[in-house]
């Protein structure tokens, strides 16, 4: 939790406010959409959709946190019938609810890919623990830096976190591929993938988001891209990703079906 700047113009407080309302609004909706779909399953994937809403309701709750915070350190007014003036409340922002959140959902989202890839169980053990602590670890060693002013120990930290990040990258990458290639149809192999490469571009948002304040920015404007930006990469890295685990999990229903009723 690191004290806010001052100076915020109207323009700048109002893309980070509606930034969060778009956080919410998008991982509410999804987490509805998510379990309204658990029937159109089969069994086999109704796990990973269920984690898949899981993820998604731990991120709408955090984003309404995250949002009332914000809302709470600050006074907007129009003055004398003019130009809005935004003045802070002297209330703390506690941006440390996003790091909660990604600590909670990111091991998730990696374990949702493979379980609706469904891989054989000893691979799926594996790489669940595997992907799931080194995702955690990334969060953990990226916080310290985020809460620091100085710039030498927030690239430090952002150094440190990168490693784990590096390592599940790779595994999304090229690890899976041969997975992916064993999908029981093109179009589930064609969603696998996409799942994947979803993942690797929306995760490649966070480091830069990260450096913001490491590149010469600073202040207010420095704070909305910040927030701003990790919204729009978590909406792409949670509920679009969803959708994508979703479609392929009612493909390979579809295929599992479809292979069920032909004649022997």
């Amino acid at each position: 939790m690191a004290p806010l700047p001052d100076g915020f113009s109207y323009a700048e407080w109002n893309a980070t406010y509606n930034g969060l309302s778009f956080g919410i609004a998008a991982m509410g909706s999804a987490t509805i959409f998510f379990w309204l779909q658990l029937p159109n399953v089969t069994k086999s994937y109704r796990t990973a959709l269920t984690i898949t809403g899981i993820v998604t309701l731990i991120a709408t709750y955090h984003y309404i946190r995250i949002f009332n915070s914000w809302s709470e350190a600050f006074t907007v007014a129009s003055k004398d019938g003019g130009d809005y003036e935004v003045k802070l409340t002297g209330a703390p922002f506690n941006d440390g609810y996003r790091y909660v959140d990604w600590l909670l959902t990111v091991p998730l989202l990696l374990i949702e890919l493979i379980l609706v890839m469904k891989l054989p169980q000893a691979e799926t053990v594996s790489l669940s623990w595997k992907l799931g602590l080194a995702s955690a670890l990334m969060v953990a060693l990226g916080y310290p830096g985020e809460i620091q002013e100085d710039l030498s120990v927030r690239w430090f930290w952002w150094c440190l976190s990168m490693m784990p990040f590096c390592y599940v990258v790779f595994t999304l990458a090229v690890g899976l591929a041969e997975a992916t290639s064993k999908q029981p149809s093109p179009a589930a192999a064609s969603l696998a993938s996409a799942a994947r490469y979803l993942t690797v571009f929306s995760w490649l948002t966070y480091p830069f988001v990260y450096m913001v304040k490491s590149v010469g920015l600073a202040g207010p404007a420095a704070t909305m891209y910040e927030q701003v930006g990790y919204s729009i990469a978590d909406v792409m890295a949670k509920a679009v990703f969803g959708v994508l685990i979703w479609a392929l999990a009612a493909e390979k229903s579809a295929v599992e079906e479809s292979g069920k009723l032909l004649p022997n």
